[in-house]
């Protein structure tokens, strides 16, 4: 957004206007998409995300609408009592057909950072707590770094590490797997600084009960 209409207080028809523009744009360089969009969709990615307003996951994977099913929070969190990420997983994987599973974390991140600090009050202490669990299975690893920049970009990997593992591990993918679809869970991490995603080379393809979390380098 233009930084002489950040304290507009009718921002928001802004956004409006440029939907409109948007839409206009569109409709020029692809007739076809709207109608085609409106009646099925048949997304070729599962994207478990950062709520980030810095990581958008079509403008940096330069995919189109309808190209990706997308589910974010704090951090890129897979957590097994959550209802609303095991739904959106069940209904990418049974329902839309989805065999590519990406979860994508981001170095800066401010969820894994705050896992690094004191605890804190607040709601949001809660979600933490997950990402200081992470923290606490490497402890040593992380520990063993000196230079504080390096062990937050670590701690984002390995965070993305273990929830390509958690996500191996819920009933909706072994399920899958165990008839046979050729679903791929693949882990990943954007960098704000240059807008290149890193693919860690921890992609899951089965469900594997002796191998635990991905030990990336």
């Amino acid at each position: 957004m233009k930084d002489d209409i950040t304290n507009n207080p009718d921002l928001h028809h802004e956004l409006l206007g440029r939907n409109k523009v948007w839409s206009e744009k569109m409709h020029r360089e692809n007739p076809e998409l709207f109608t085609e969009l409106a009646k099925h969709q048949k997304p070729f990615f599962l994207w478990i995300g950062c709520s980030d307003s810095r990581v958008p996951p079509n403008q940096i994977t330069g995919t189109e609408p309808g190209d990706m099913f997308i589910h974010r929070n704090i951090a890129n969190m897979v957590v097994h009592t959550d209802m609303n990420l095991l739904s959106v997983l069940d209904y990418g994987v049974n329902a839309l057909g989805i065999d590519h599973v990406i979860v994508c974390g981001h170095y800066g991140c401010g969820g894994v950072k705050a896992a690094m600090g004191e605890e804190f009050e607040g709601l949001a202490a809660n979600w933490v707590r997950h990402i200081r669990d992470v923290a606490r299975l490497h402890r040593d690893e992380l520990n063993a770094i000196d230079q504080e920049e390096a062990k937050f970009d670590r701690l984002v990997e390995l965070n993305v590490a273990e929830q390509v593992y958690d996500l191996s591990r819920t009933v909706v993918l072994r399920e899958a797997w165990k008839k046979g679809r050729p679903i791929k869970v693949h882990g990943w991490v954007y960098a704000l600084s240059d807008g290149v995603i890193k693919d860690l080379g921890i992609t899951r393809s089965k469900y594997d009960p002796e191998k635990g979390s991905v030990m990336i380098a």
